[in-house]
This record gives structure tokens, C-alpha cells and sequence, in this order.
């Protein structure tokens, strides 16, 4: 066990080291920092930018500023943002708490909701709820999640005021990018639960189970949905990377203050410091989430054994 997970930090320092690279020399490619701090400043000379750019640091190669940030990157030092000053540390440490409670919730919503829909469509295999169900997924997946975002608020928001539009002011204001997010997940979870549930259902130890005259809810969620939940577990570990880059544009679309605002925002003020971090960040989340999954096949099925 301690050599794998041994193995799997290597890995993910490997991953974190890949990222900040490639992110570091790509954010230099959206365009001057010095040019946007100059806006509205009336005339500005080429010494001016050039003052301005050595205030900020990136007159100096990229490989010295790489380093720069990576040396505060292991000490918890993000640096300052360009527009304001304020710590990134800060910034993120703001944002972070709003992005892992949308995400969990969202999480949270989908496997309460596909669970127990796959295991009716797959006990129910052919029948006209299979068949609603598989329609509904269907429909779920083809679903971008700015549109629904967006219909959602026009739905519950402005013809139904009954969820605020946007912003983090409460309960009541999570409720529409959370189903947003979870209306996404489950209409795969969904599919996934019933594929998995239809082999298992077969197996012999199931026939065994119901034979000694077990209840049905017994038979289905403590037998058949245990042996369901590695394939599960696996996706959904799979389905945090692209649910973290789906919750940005849904934290954009609700004005959630989460890392996915936060990283817009960067993006349009051109505010390399705080880009770098919150990428780096949501890879450090995806990473430890994926490394998660890997323990949890232990706990679920004792029958693996992790080397």
C-alpha cells in the first residue's frame, strides 16, 4: 500500500510539474499585462511600459520567472495579482470554499438521483420505465451546461422568481448551478448504474440472495449495488476533471464567486499570477480526487488488493 501511493505521488508531482509549465508559458500568450494597467492612463510612452513590465517581473526570462513562482508555490506564496495587489493566496483561499461546495453538491445530487434511476431501468429492463428513463438520460447528455444554466434561470429565476439569478447568498441561491451541474452527471451516472446493475443482476450469488428470501430493497442495495460501485467510482473520479472544467463556465454564468470567476476574470484582466494558481489549483483537486478513487477500490471490494 505505502508503495503505491508512493508511486502515485510521484505521479501526481510529475503532473503538477507538466501543468504549471505548460500553463506559465501559455498565459504569456494572451497578450501584455503592462498594456491593460495602462488603459485610461491618458498618454503612455514605451519607457512607461517598459517601467511597468519590470515592476511586475516579466522582464526577466520565463525560465527565471517559472521558478519564481514554483519556489512559492511550495511555500504556499502564489504571489500578487497584477490589478490589485491583493495576495493570490488569498484570493484563492476566498474562492475555493465556494468552488468544493458546488462541486460536492453536485456530486452529491447526481448519485442521488441516477442510483436509484439505473437500478429501477435495469430491474425493470424493457418495460416502459426503462425505457422513460434511457429517454430522459438521452436527453440529459446532449444538454451543453451554459444553455442550461441559462434556461434555468430564465425558467426559476425571471418567469418563476423563485431562485435568485446569481451570486452566493445563501441556500436558495446554490440550488440552480447545483442541478445544473447535476442534471449533467446524472444523465451519464444513469446509463453507467443500469449497464452495471444488468450483469450483475444475473450473476449467480444474486439468484443465491433471493433465494434465501431476502427482501428485494436488500437484495439490489446491499448485494448488487456493491459489486456496481467500482466501475461507478472509477467514473466518477474520471468525471471530476471535466465537472471542475464544466463549473467554470457555470460559476461565470451564476456570478458564483468560486476559481471559475476567479480564473475569468484572470483571463480578461490578463493577471498571470492568479491564472497560474488557480489552474494549478483545480490540477492538484483532480489529482487528489483520482488518487482517492484508487483507495476507495480497497474499501468498496476487499478483494483488491492495491500494490
Amino acid at each position: 500500500m505505502m508503495g503505491f501511493l508512493a508511486k502515485r505521488l510521484l505521479q501526481a508531482i510529475f503532473v503538477i510539474v507538466v501543468v504549471t509549465l505548460l500553463v506559465s508559458w501559455a498565459v504569456r500568450l494572451t497578450g501584455d499585462p503592462s498594456l491593460m494597467l495602462a488603459q485610461g492612463a491618458g498618454s503612455v510612452t514605451e519607457q512607461d511600459l517598459i517601467n511597468i513590465r519590470k515592476h511586475l517581473g516579466l522582464d526577466q526570462p520565463f525560465s527565471q520567472q517559472y521558478f519564481s513562482f514554483v519556489s512559492g508555490l511550495l511555500v504556499g506564496d502564489f504571489g500578487r495579482s497584477f490589478l490589485g495587489g491583493t495576495s493570490v493566496s488569498q484570493l484563492i483561499a476566498d474562492a475555493l470554499p465556494a468552488t468544493l461546495l458546488l462541486t460536492f453538491c453536485s456530486l452529491a445530487l447526481s448519485l442521488l438521483v441516477s442510483i436509484p434511476l439505473g437500478i429501477q431501468a435495469a430491474v425493470n429492463q424493457g418495460g416502459w420505465s426503462d425505457q422513460v428513463i434511457r429517454i430522459v438520460s438521452l436527453v440529459g447528455l446532449s444538454f451543453p451546461n451554459f444553455w442550461l444554466a441559462i434556461m434555468l434561470v430564465l425558467l426559476f429565476s425571471i418567469v418563476l422568481p423563485i431562485f435568485p439569478p446569481s451570486g452566493m447568498t445563501g441556500v436558495s441561491s446554490l440550488v440552480l448551478p447545483a442541478v445544473t451541474m447535476g442534471i449533467i452527471l446524472s444523465a451519464a451516472n444513469v446509463r453507467l448504474v443500469r449497464t452495471s446493475m444488468l450483469e450483475t443482476l444475473s450473476a449467480q450469488y444474486i439468484m443465491v440472495a433471493r433465494g434465501k428470501g431476502l427482501k428485494e430493497s436488500v437484495v439490489l442495495y446491499k448485494h448488487a449495488l456493491r459489486n456496481c460501485a467500482i466501475p461507478l467510482i472509477t467514473y466518477v473520479g474520471l468525471q471530476f476533471g471535466s465537472l471542475i472544467g464544466g463549473i467554470v463556465v457555470v460559476e461565470k454564468v451564476f456570478n458564483w464567486p468560486g476559481l471559475g470567476t476567479l480564473a475569468f476574470d484572470a483571463i480578461s484582466g490578463r493577471d498571470y499570477p492568479v491564472l497560474q494558481a488557480t489552474v494549478t489549483v483545480l490540477a492538484l483537486l483532480i489529482v487528489t480526487v483520482n488518487l482517492l478513487v484508487d483507495i476507495a477500490y480497497g474499501l468498496v471490494d476487499p478483494r483488491i488488493r492495491i500494490r
